[in-house]
């Protein structure tokens, strides 16, 4: 059987835009895909060729259709090369990296982007 992985994760944000900009300057990921979604909302598909996670932005007068922001949602785990060098990517943009861990199997920190959605960066190398 094949492996089987997560092709995507759809995350509603206040401005996908801004979103996009921010897991592009910190991951070095492009825009897949843009444009309108279900119920009129804008979605931007930012990632690489295997995954992408979908910034998506409610059409004003449907936000009683969204969702509690962070409900279930735990964070979000990203895997990079260079912990320390996307940690001043994170710093860069004004955000502020906190639990920082070394442990088995790797080396970890956590952010909050400016919509609350919390990121694990991690790190295997």
């Amino acid at each position: 059987m094949a492996q089987n992985f997560i092709e995507h994760v759809n995350v509603t944000v206040s401005n996908p835009e801004r979103s996009a900009e921010m897991l592009i300057d910190l991951f070095d990921w492009h825009i897949r895909w843009n444009g309108k979604a279900q119920l009129g909302g804008d979605t931007i598909h930012v990632g690489n060729d295997r995954f992408y996670l979908a910034v998506y932005a409610l059409k004003p007068g449907n936000e009683k259709l969204g969702h509690k922001k962070g409900v279930p949602l735990n964070h979000i785990g990203i895997v990079v090369d260079d912990l320390d060098e996307v940690e001043r990517r994170v710093i860069a943009r004004g955000l502020t990296p906190f639990s920082h861990g070394d442990y088995e199997p790797g080396r970890r920190f956590y952010f909050f982007d400016p919509d609350g959605i919390e990121f694990e960066i991690v790190s295997y190398g």
